[in-house]
């Protein structure tokens, strides 16, 4: 028979116990919300840094963290196994450029690009009519082969739906040396506060509470695979045209934070082997 004295001990150790779990669970929510914080503000990055990160990704994050928006978390760490295959051979050739590439698409044409990568192809047309500056830009870095071997180094999969690459050194911190002007803000597919599924959008330095940071956009980019809500002060210059498949696949192996980039990448390993444009 239990006596009254070790009933109460066994109490305060199960009391004690709860209070050691809630402290624990406190803490890990703390920890994914700080690198979610820290995801949606690198989306909001990208050039020199969205998401998201140049391209809107090279600033101080720390400063950032105070005017994140939390509604984006992080996609749940998963176990499930790597659904891509392994990266072709090289690597990343970084070149970096002063000045914007001189204009050289014709406006009023329409240009594909394809995204070649180890989970399969992405293809999105870019509006040059709308966007000249991003889809020139585009055009002359896939030319150079800027964005051959570059990993795609975010994924958001709560709160927004997106996968962020574009950045050659795979950390949201880099870019192609140059900005590009924002553009296509007003585009009525972004009314009432959303990037619609399909689109795609150039990751940028702006800071809506300071109002600093316009046109900051350089190489990193994001693809929208759901509805996001977003504020409309990305470019979105693209639509996807295939490969939904491709980024749901990657989105459901999840993604798992890194507390020393604060990005949260994909469990997928996402490496665009070779981009192209072509004008169509």
């Amino acid at each position: 028979m239990v006596s009254s004295d070790q009933r109460r001990k066994q109490l305060a150790r199960e009391k004690y116990l709860r209070q050691q779990e809630r402290r624990a669970v406190r803490r890990r929510r703390a920890r994914v919300r700080n690198v979610a914080i820290a995801g949606v503000v690198a989306l909001v990055l990208a050039a020199g840094a969205a998401y998201a990160a140049s391209g809107g990704l090279n600033g101080d994050e720390k400063k950032r963290n105070d005017a994140s928006d939390d509604r984006a978390k992080p996609s749940p760490s998963s176990k499930a196994p790597d659904p891509c295959d392994k990266p072709a051979k090289g690597k990343p050739n970084g070149k970096q450029w002063k000045k914007e590439p001189k204009q050289a698409v014709e406006e009023s044409a329409t240009y594909a690009m394809t995204l070649r990568t180890t989970c399969g192809d992405i293809g999105f047309e870019m509006d040059a009519a709308k966007t000249p500056h991003t889809a020139n830009s585009f055009r002359f870095l896939a030319g150079e082969k800027f964005f051959d071997h570059t990993k795609c180094h975010r994924l958001v999969d709560q709160g927004i739906h997106v996968l962020q690459c574009g950045d050659p050194s795979g950390t949201g911190q880099g870019g192609p040396g140059y900005t590009l002007p924002d553009e296509n803000l007003k585009d009525s597919r972004l009314k009432g506060g959303t990037y619609p599924a399909g689109t795609v959008a150039m990751a940028n330095k702006y800071n809506a509470q300071t109002k600093k940071g316009r046109d900051s956009g350089g190489s990193q980019f994001f693809l929208v695979f759901k509805d996001s809500r977003l504020p409309a002060d990305y470019t979105p210059f693209g639509r996807i045209t295939d490969g939904m498949d491709v980024l749901k696949k990657i989105a459901k192996a999840g993604s798992t934070p890194d507390p020393q980039t604060q990005n949260t990448p994909p469990n997928a390993t996402v490496v665009i082997n070779r981009a192209t444009v072509r004008e169509s």
